[in-house]
């Protein structure tokens, strides 16, 4: 009879071709980092109008296979001439009551240094807890007003240059009309055809799923910004239109976009209501749609065609907000998608046990 060796296997020793395998893989990632950081002004543009381009390629391809087809060409200008007057219906909405804004700074400022009052007793016994763990209070009772100092080089880092703009419009439309010949050409690079099924499988799952997430979120982000502005509009607020075309324009920025829109909420009540009650009740209104368009009909939407990872997402657009700043964070949804898609299809999961029997 064999006998069985119950003796438990040494665990795999890492040798130093391991090491040395592993360092140039960090070696090369933080390089590529380092190289998309110092030439985010050539690569974003670029990169913003490939991921863009293939979000909106298929509407250029049922413009082509129409009862009256279009040409190629034709359909990518008149697809990007749609989206700039798109662009441009929201930023004239949210520009009006910017404008209006702007000019009445001094008036309200002050109204919000009258209503900062509220916060005295609070921040007194915040001074009070500071001085008991030996820390020295501030002296002054009442919260001081940010700095517009910030406004100048945040505009300068949000706003791209004319450059980046002629860079990215011109990669837009060459990309939409050229797609075809593209596909085409990454289809053919491959001798075999194991290669080019491989292939084909992956550019028709990134053109779907980025076309598809495109038009998910846009309706969502619709719904969001409607839903804003009735709030605004039902709780007396000013520019109630204004407001909603924000919302749905920073809800294409997940996490980040509905805090920011909340803030701004927050601070417009503050100052066009008298009190501290009347100015919460929008506030609560906007976070509770947003809480359940975050948690029940996104999810429900996306979450069946899209398995994203809350935690993945998060990272994501830490990562890329970092990097590229607030395209970043728009582009860190999609460039996520694309990663998930490549990793099921060049490095497929086998479903088998985690331990042997």
């Amino acid at each position: 009879m064999e006998r069985v060796s119950t003796e438990a296997k040494p665990p795999p020793s890492i040798t130093l071709q391991d090491l040395a395998y592993f360092s140039l893989i960090a070696i090369a990632i933080i390089a590529a980092i380092a190289v998309l950081y110092v030439g985010r002004v050539f690569f974003l543009p670029i990169v913003t109008g490939f991921v863009i381009g293939t979000m909106l390629s298929p509407a250029a391809h049922f413009l082509a296979k129409s009862r009256y087809p279009i040409p190629r060409s034709v359909s990518a200008v008149l697809i990007v001439a749609g989206v700039c007057a798109a662009l441009a219906f929201v930023i004239g909405l949210i520009s009006a009551p910017v404008m209006d804004w702007s000019q009445r700074l001094p008036e309200l400022s002050a109204a919000l240094k009258e209503k900062a009052h509220v916060f005295d007793r609070p921040l007194a016994l915040w001074h009070q807890l500071q001085g008991l763990f030996g820390e020295t209070p501030s002296t002054t009772t009442t919260p001081q007003l940010p700095k517009i100092e910030w406004m100048q080089p945040t505009l300068e880092f949000i706003s791209p240059t004319l450059a980046e703009l002629l860079l990215f419009f011109a990669t837009l439309i060459l990309f939409i009309a050229s797609w075809p010949d593209m596909r085409r050409a990454l289809i053919l690079m491959y001798p075999d055809r194991e290669g080019r099924l491989r292939t084909l499988r992956i550019v028709n799952a990134i053109e779907q799923k980025l076309g598809a997430y495109l038009l998910m979120v846009t309706g969502i982000n619709m719904g969001v910004g409607i839903a804003t502005g009735l709030i605004c509009a039902a709780s007396g607020m000013p520019n109630p239109a204004g407001l909603g075309a924000l919302a749905a324009t920073l809800n294409y920025i997940p996490i980040i976009g509905p805090i920011v829109m909340f803030a701004v909420i927050a601070l417009v009540s503050l100052v066009t209501f008298s009190t501290l009650g009347a100015a919460m009740i929008p506030c609560l209104l906007f976070a509770g749609m947003t809480f359940i368009e975050g948690h029940f009909v996104t999810p429900a939407i996306i979450g069946r065609r899209l398995s994203l990872n809350a935690l993945a997402i998060f990272l994501a657009i830490a990562f890329w907000t970092w990097l590229w700043g607030p395209m970043g964070a728009f582009l860190s949804s999609p460039i996520l998608i694309v990663g998930l898609i490549l990793k099921e299809h060049l490095m497929p999961t086998e479903n088998g046990q985690l331990f042997e029997d």
